[in-house]
């Protein structure tokens, strides 16, 4: 039992490496961002993260920004953006530091 859970742990971690390893590439550049009305924190300790244009296979559609937690004291938000590269854009989505 043991001996399956790592070997599911093991292939876990590198199925998600491989998936956060994956770029795309989109010719046509994001449009400008929209600019939203932050709602009243939820309470203390919470960050605001900008909402942002995803690609959905085909367009660009708006994800609505959100209050969070951070996962450690002092984390802070570094924001989702578009960055322009040979072949087209790239999405580098947002993390915490």
């Amino acid at each position: 039992m043991l001996r399956k859970t790592l070997i599911a742990s093991v292939l876990g971690c590198a199925l998600s490496f491989c998936a956060m390893a994956e770029e795309v590439y989109v010719r046509v550049g994001p449009p400008r961002p929209i600019h939203e009305r932050r709602l009243v924190s939820p309470g203390a300790g919470y960050v605001w993260t900008p909402g942002y244009h995803r690609w959905d296979s085909n367009r660009y559609v708006w994800a609505p920004g959100q209050w969070q937690r951070p996962p450690r004291p002092r984390g802070r938000w570094v924001a989702a953006r578009w960055q322009h590269r040979p072949g087209g854009w790239v999405f580098i989505d947002g993390h915490w530091r």
